[in-house]
């Protein structure tokens, strides 16, 4: 039976060597697969696509109007990334995900910059760093039929200085004329500039096969150091929420600079903490000081700079300002967290300040701003006087515990099987698909592929998630639901 089990697959490689009980478990799974008419090789792909760990991170970076956001959306297949001349644009989503030659990883578009009287080297520094160290290899873009500019060696001389793998893209090449223009990008000494034409896809397929072997398989795990390594968590939220002053009421101590001017912190601040005879690793993240010339684009490098921190962590501590109503950008932040598959713990400061009409109108604005995060732990907290600050490690533990929940295989099938029986899905065109079994594909967060006769719609894959969260726990964690159809050929004989 162990035949069936595979060589390199994600259940083995996550977990090490299967033990005796998962193995006929894992077994009697993939038979169930081949009796309900699926093909056993495609389940083992479905699983190892959705038990995948982290995906290395690529950064497209370069000057406004080189096609960059043309570039990105050539990448991930689609349009998605917005394509306009104006700088600063700013954006809900900077992180795409995509694949080439079956090696998927994360694309983040870095959008423009502007160029005015605080000079080249501010705008490169606030626009290109924050991407740069988020990623695992960078893509820089510039136009050919220009040439490389002033800007562009400023770009250069940060992408030296990060030491991250640079793949040269020269852009607007749209035929074997503009090559030789290409060819004069060497002087920029990243080595080899590859032609592309984002706009027609011309040359795309080959600098994608120099991104694949410049990025790792995996990104370098900066997190789970080992048995009694430090857990990382990252605090984020917008400028101002009190972030710095509730490390340092963690910590008993004034570790980070407080200042009531947002934007004090510039870079992330890593500090160990003991609370309780464990040692935990708190990042403070940096706001954004909004200068004129980033007005526009604030909450855009505000995102940037979260996922940044958020990427490197393995709890999300997010901040809000009870005392402000929740704003767009704590409902991005949010987003982003979630998006990242982070433990998330939502932690309401200044609740020292609020009057019983303010923590009235507060409840009202959790529950239509965050009603989908209901499962997250929430504290209220304040930094300044220390009021329920001992609530934040048992909340912390609580999301790490979920985050790391495994449901074996045959319990799983057990609950599925009960649901579908109790509450099947809708009739959809005279055909009522089912969910025919499951498997829960990997943790950190946990991660299921569930397998069905027909395609199973939005609302219902959000009640099977609800109710597995009813079942299991899986408190504090975001849970990934594929869902894999049986093509249409009727069941194996």
């Amino acid at each position: 039976m162990n035949d069936h089990i595979p060589s390199d697959g994600s259940y083995e490689h996550e977990h090490g060597e299967l033990g005796e009980a998962e193995a006929t478990e894992y077994a009697a799974f993939m038979e169930l697969a081949a009796e309900e008419g699926f093909d056993v090789e495609d389940v083992e792909g479905a699983i190892e696509a959705a038990g995948h760990g982290p995906l290395p991170v690529l950064a497209v970076v370069g000057r406004p109007n080189v096609g960059k956001s043309t570039l990105v959306n050539r990448i991930i297949g689609r349009r998605e990334a917005v394509v306009e001349d104006k700088p600063g644009v700013t954006r809900d989503r900077v992180t795409y995900e995509a694949e080439w030659a079956g090696r998927r990883f994360k694309v983040v578009d870095t959008g423009g910059w502007e160029q005015d009287v605080m000079g080249i080297d501010a705008s490169v520094a606030a626009q290109a760093e924050f991407a740069i160290e988020a990623a695992d290899a960078v893509v820089f873009v510039v136009d050919a039929k220009v040439g490389a500019t002033d800007t562009d060696e400023a770009v250069v001389r940060l992408l030296r200085k990060a030491g991250k793998p640079v793949v040269l893209c020269a852009n607007k090449v749209d035929g074997p004329s503009g090559e030789a223009d290409a060819a004069y990008l060497w002087s920029l000494g990243l080595g080899e500039p590859h032609p592309v034409s984002a706009l027609h896809g011309r040359g795309t397929g080959d600098m994608l096969d120099a991104v694949l072997e410049a990025l790792p398989e995996a990104p370098a795990q900066t997190f789970g150091t080992g048995l009694g390594g430090p857990r990382r968590i990252a605090l984020i939220g917008r400028p101002n929420v009190g972030k710095s002053s509730l490390l340092n009421k963690v910590a008993g101590e004034e570790r980070v600079v407080v200042n009531e001017l947002a934007g004090t912190t510039r870079d992330p601040v890593d500090e160990l903490v003991d609370l309780g005879g464990v040692t935990w690793k708190f990042v403070d993240t940096a706001g954004i000081r909004k200068r004129v010339h980033l007005q526009q684009g604030a909450d855009y490098y505000a995102s940037l700079r979260t996922a940044a921190a958020v990427e490197k962590a393995e709890v999300a501590v997010i901040l809000i300002d009870a005392s402000e109503s929740i704003s767009v950008q704590d409902q991005r932040i949010v987003t982003m967290a979630v998006e990242a598959g982070r433990a998330m713990v939502i932690a309401y400061n200044k609740w020292d300040t609020l009057d019983e009409e303010r923590r009235y109108y507060l409840e009202r604005e959790i529950e239509t701003e965050f009603g989908q995060v209901a499962w997250a732990p929430r504290v209220n907290v304040s930094a300044r006087t220390g009021r329920h600050m001992e609530k934040l490690v048992p909340a912390i533990e609580s999301a790490l515990a979920g985050w790391e929940t495994r449901v074996p295989t045959g319990r799983l099938n057990a609950f599925l099987g009960e649901l579908v029986s109790a509450h099947p899905h809708p009739i959809r065109g005279g055909k009522q698909p089912r969910i025919l079994f499951g498997t829960q594909a990997g943790t950190k967060p946990p991660r299921f592929v569930l397998f069905a006769s027909g395609f199973i719609e939005a609302g219902y894959r959000r009640f099977v998630e609800r109710r597995l969260r009813e079942e299991f726990g899986f408190e504090g964690t975001p849970i990934h639901i594929s869902v894999r159809v049986r093509e249409k050929r009727g069941k194996k004989k």
